[in-house]
């Protein structure tokens, strides 16, 4: 984005792109379909920002999401809306917004060259040169647009870290985000697999003070939980010695009085049989036996037996099946990273450095990250062009 717009005001634009191909990250986000942008109005990204989000207010009234999702239509790109508002290619294939990308770049001027960078050089607080596989070339300014630390087998290896903070930036430290979370709790690999749908997810800190809540989807996995809502709520977990809890509330159509009277209306339905078999129509089967065992009630119990002590406790484990987190997933799972370029050393207007004259950035290298749902390529695209306009207009 920012090659093509930059190209677009008669720069003469040089991609460095260390891979064979480029766009290797956009090539597996929103699993393989690209979930490219959200069809919301500029509050409602706004929102869906939690770290730093007034940083990019220039960028995101520069090119709003409405206008994204138009300048996609433009280059060819047949796209559709679907839950939440996600944008994705009509052909569901992320090759084909790769493909778009990289044609909106070269068929305005850009060059793109397979070179490692190895430094960017600059003299008296001003860019001057980028040295690429040793060989060094010459130029008016630089956009640093190298993503973070997440999926290094793409190529964000965290070089762009490296290039700053050698250039004087302060790098806050790369955090993994929209990540899946750790669990010791030995439920979490019983459960592997299960995936949940319309259960609400609340992660509290060692303190009591919630830190998020939503409602959506969720998975087990043998080494804790996952899915939408998860990776959401990683991104508002900054400090693990704050000893997180997630709380799934397993049936949150219904209050406590409500689920009573199903409860007891499968009991007696299922009144003169043991309370395992009570469980089928209310619970997935595989949630059914650590249930039982959270509930630590005798399986043989009948239901007729059940008291309303008992259909109490039941009550509570359904409403709050707390499951104690104990770390995230290494960065390299992150979808993205948190963390990088302090954003009080970039002019938010331009996205120049403030320190290092005509060094811009754009995208995830930036002390910037928002939740899931195609806000993060927001963020990248409306950075990017306007890193590209302005580096091209820099004197």
């Amino acid at each position: 984005m920012a090659a093509g717009f930059a190209s677009m005001y008669n720069a003469d634009v040089t991609v460095f792109e260390k891979m064979p191909r480029v766009g290797r990250k956009l090539m597996i986000t929103g699993k393989g379909r690209c979930n490219l942008c959200n069809a919301c109005d500029i509050e409602t990204f706004m929102h869906n920002v939690p770290v730093n989000n007034k940083f990019l207010y220039s960028a995101i009234n520069n090119f709003p999401p409405f206008e994204i999702i138009d300048f996609f239509e433009q280059q060819g790109l047949k796209t559709k809306i679907e839950r939440g508002n996600r944008v994705f290619p009509a052909s569901d294939k992320a090759v084909d917004v790769v493909d778009i990308m990289r044609r909106f770049a070269v068929k305005n001027g850009a060059k793109i060259i397979n070179k490692t960078v190895d430094e960017i050089i600059a003299e008296n607080g001003v860019v001057k040169a980028v040295k690429a596989d040793g060989k060094v070339y010459d130029c008016k300014s630089v956009i640093l647009a190298t993503g973070g630390a997440s999926y290094p087998r793409t190529g964000t290896t965290g070089d762009g870290y490296k290039f700053a903070r050698k250039l004087g930036h302060t790098i806050v430290e790369p955090k993994p985000s929209l990540i899946p979370l750790e669990s010791a709790d030995g439920d979490c690999k019983k459960l592997q697999g299960l995936s949940l749908k319309n259960v609400g997810l609340k992660v509290t800190d060692k303190n009591g003070k919630t830190v998020f809540e939503d409602f959506g989807e969720m998975l087990f996995t043998h080494f804790g939980i996952s899915g939408p809502m998860v990776l959401s709520a990683s991104c508002n977990m900054r400090n693990y010695s704050l000893k997180y809890t997630a709380h799934i509330d397993l049936k949150p159509a219904l209050n406590y009085e409500q689920l009573d009277i199903r409860i007891q209306r499968d009991l007696k339905e299922n009144i003169n049989r043991s309370v395992s078999n009570s469980l089928s129509k209310l619970l997935p089967r595989k949630l059914i036996p650590v249930i039982l065992n959270r509930w630590g009630i005798d399986d043989c119990k009948k239901c007729n037996k059940v008291t309303k002590e008992e259909r109490n406790s039941l009550k509570n484990i359904l409403k709050d099946f707390s499951v104690e987190i104990t770390k995230p997933r290494p960065i390299s799972e992150a979808i993205i990273t948190s963390g990088g370029v302090k954003v009080s050393e970039i002019n938010p207007k331009t996205m120049e450095s403030k320190i290092v004259k005509n060094l811009y950035f754009s995208g995830e290298i930036i002390d910037v990250d928002a939740y899931t749902g195609g806000f993060n390529l927001i963020i990248a695209w409306a950075t990017g062009r306007l890193a590209g306009e302005n580096a091209a207009l820099s004197d």
